[in-house]
């Protein structure tokens, strides 16, 4: 479709769950969209629905985000064509349950790949134009996991842990040159995400369960409020501040068993 030089919205990770809900409610705003992932024929069926249902254009790019080359090259291109990204959803992720030790150390070290070294790569090569521009919105995927170290989530947890900081610092960073960074920490949510982790779903984790429309509605209206983080609602509210108001062995026990492991 054709491209223009109006501001666009990147969002990576597009072909499900979160990433597509984002492209789904900035369509509806009539925003231009950079549909990002892996899976080319999800993306080419949302973005043939989007453009037909809300008018706006639409690009498709395939790509392993797991390849800092490959983010690379993404930006490039997108550069070339004089696409102008205001807003970069930071959405892509994987993410495993199981005993770390009990785990492929290649399947440990690629979530790295994805969750930490790819967002930080595209993350600076985004900002670094808008900063140019003095002006732009990056929204950090996180996860309540974040807040603290989980048994059986042991990397899974310490990335979105290094999502969740790095969103804070770059936050105050880059506020002066008018980039708002805001990090959404979403609890269980049901976007397939569960599945494809392997991660066992407990009634404790079913009674919280979101649908991805108010998490991603959430974390749109906090980056367009300048906040830091965000997260959404209240039952994963209630556990963020029993994690700040109560002893690390406590919380992170009760959390354990929340989460069936």
């Amino acid at each position: 479709m054709k491209a223009s030089e109006n501001s666009w919205v990147l969002i990576t990770g597009a072909s499900s769950g979160f990433g597509e809900e984002f492209a789904r409610q900035y369509a509806a705003q009539g925003k231009s969209l950079v549909l990002v992932a892996r899976r080319l024929s999800r993306l080419e069926a949302l973005s043939t629905e989007l453009h037909e249902r809300f008018g706006v254009e639409l690009i498709v790019e395939q790509v392993d985000l797991s390849s800092i080359p490959a983010v690379i090259d993404l930006h490039k291109r997108l550069s070339e064509r004089n696409i102008v990204i205001d807003v970069l959803i930071n959405n892509a992720g994987h993410g495993l349950q199981g005993p770390f030790l009990e785990q492929p150390l290649d399947n440990s070290l690629a979530m790295i790949d994805l969750d930490i070294a790819s967002l930080t790569a595209l993350t600076h090569l985004v900002a670094a134009d808008m900063r140019t521009r003095q002006r732009g919105h990056i929204l950090m995927v996180a996860s309540l996991l974040s807040f603290q170290g989980v048994k059986n989530f042991a990397v899974y947890s310490a990335a979105k842990a290094y999502v969740l900081r790095f969103s804070d610092a770059l936050h105050r960073e880059l506020k002066s040159a008018g980039i708002v960074v805001t990090a959404l920490c979403p609890g269980m949510s049901d976007t397939g995400f569960a599945q494809s982790a392997k991660q066992k779903i407990t009634p404790a984790l079913k009674s919280v369960m979101m649908q991805p429309e108010p998490v991603v509605r959430a974390g749109i209206r906090a980056l367009q409020a300048g906040r830091m983080s965000v997260v959404p609602g209240f039952g994963n509210k209630a556990i963020t501040v029993l994690t700040w108001a109560t002893p690390r062995r406590f919380h992170q026990e009760l959390m354990s068993r929340v989460m069936g492991v």
